[in-house]
């Protein structure tokens, strides 16, 4: 009897301290112009774009070049003219770029073959060298065989559900002006080994181009066969924890102080969870905790592996029957990744999501730099400190803590426009603390999680 009234209020307490977060979020006050951006995705536009690419018969990487109407060619055109379209609607606001490349001979190339990433870049206002990049991939394959490049292969969920959702987000976002700028991108060679998000995410890296971000959105169609799953009003955000890129000397100092739960890529899966339950609070994230699917990959990866911070967006459940799969009838069941299977609506939540966490990215301050612990003092305090931002509407700091055994920030307290803070009989042994920048207008970045520092 004793050990039933133990567990029920030990499930009191659960539902108590969650309810408490819960109303946290709901206490965020939402803004305006993000509540406009999210009301304004249509899944109409997404359907269209869907359905154009899935038209193309094949856009498989191997495919033609050069015909109008079939192949990777035709699909990179239609994205390129898109782009333009919705660049000359907002008076030019968008520079739209192919940027083609010849990748040399590989597992999945037999021979050396052409691709083209295609993106339009929106500048920011007040910081535009801070950038945030959205990405799908507009390339397909069938019969598990990525080298066929014949067979049809639509592809209308992989992945032109992700490559509908970046062009929705530019129609949208390019109406509207942000601190930090955006690349809405699109790229082939996913499939034979994710070859365009590599070859910009290398270049990125040897120009020295500050991307806070990456989000990718991989197969975010809401297959209709899984339309009465439990967990269907969700998407799926991969964050992994130990950073793609880390050296061995990173690595024993995470040994040593902890934070293998605390990546900037983790911080930033949070960050985008919190801002779903603000925006979206019908449909909403599960953070997973893993750098993808298990022993899989996608666009994301690149990008971890030249230590930018990088997510990805996946519907909860993939149909196999549906994905990879060549156009056909089998006993009566209909194989084959087709327009008719995706969920036009699902894929509006997702992009609502990546829009409204894109915006509070970009109107939000930077994430503090070089935020570090002091360590060889015997105290019981925690002392933090951090470098001072640039950002011209600073307000000030947040500082943010959890027990080591929570998944997220429980407690924060605005420190302000200081570069450190101690706080009081609060020991760095048992608590894991961050520290986020915050605007004049209340709008704050994701957490920094500190290092040691003297």
């Amino acid at each position: 009897m004793k050990f039933k009234i133990f567990v029920f209020l030990f499930l009191c307490l659960c539902i108590s301290t969650e309810s408490s977060f819960a109303q946290k979020a709901k206490r965020e006050k939402p803004n305006a112009a993000i509540s406009a951006v999210v009301r304004e995705i249509s899944a109409k536009n997404i359907e269209t774009t869907i359905r154009k690419l899935a038209s193309f018969g094949t856009r498989n990487t191997l495919s033609e070049q050069d015909n109008p109407t079939r192949g990777i060619g035709a699909a990179r055109d239609y994205l390129y003219g898109e782009f333009q379209k919705i660049s000359r609607d907002c008076g030019g606001c968008l520079q739209v770029e192919k940027q083609t490349f010849v990748q040399p001979k590989a597992n999945r190339i037999p021979q050396p073959t052409k691709l083209t990433n295609v993106f339009a870049t929106l500048k920011g206002t007040t910081n535009p060298d801070r950038v945030y990049v959205v990405s799908g991939h507009y390339d397909s394959m069938c019969n598990l065989d990525a080298m066929d490049a014949t067979c049809d292969a639509p592809g209308a969920n992989d992945d032109a559900s992700g490559t509908a959702a970046v062009v929705e987000m530019a129609r949208v976002m390019s109406k509207r002006r942000f601190d930090a700028t955006i690349i809405f991108m699109t790229v082939p060679g996913e499939e034979q080994g994710l070859l365009g998000a590599a070859y910009f995410a290398e270049q990125a890296k040897k120009t020295g181009m500050d991307i806070e971000a990456m989000f990718t959105n991989d197969i975010i169609g809401g297959v209709t066969s899984y339309k009465n799953a439990p967990d269907r009003q969700s998407v799926r955000v991969f964050a992994e924890g130990v950073p793609s890129n880390e050296s061995e000397q990173e690595a024993n100092q995470r040994r040593s102080v902890g934070g293998e739960n605390d990546s900037a890529s983790r911080q930033l899966g949070r960050f985008i969870k919190e801002v779903a339950d603000v925006y979206s609070p019908k449909f909403t994230v599960q953070l997973i905790y893993r750098r993808d699917r298990y022993g899989r990959g996608g666009d994301h990866i690149p990008f971890l592996e030249r230590g930018f911070s990088a997510v990805r967006f996946t519907e909860p459940h993939e149909d196999y029957t549906h994905q990879h799969q060549s156009v056909k009838f089998v006993d009566g069941k209909q194989y084959g990744d087709l327009p008719e299977f995706v969920d036009f609506g699902y894929v509006a939540n997702v992009t609502r999501i990546n829009a409204a966490a894109l915006a509070a990215l970009t109107l939000a301050p930077a994430r503090p730099k070089n935020v570090g612990i002091v360590t060889g003092l015997l105290t019981n305090d925690t002392d933090l400190k951090w470098n001072a931002n640039t950002d011209a509407d600073l307000s000030g700091y947040e500082v943010v803590w959890r027990n080591t055994t929570s998944p997220v920030w429980t407690n924060s307290l605005f420190v302000g426009k200081v570069t450190s803070y101690t706080a009081k009989e609060m020991s760095k042994d048992n608590y894991f603390f961050g520290v986020r920048a915050v605007d004049k207008a209340g709008n704050k970045s994701p957490a920094s999680f500190p290092k040691p520092a003297r």
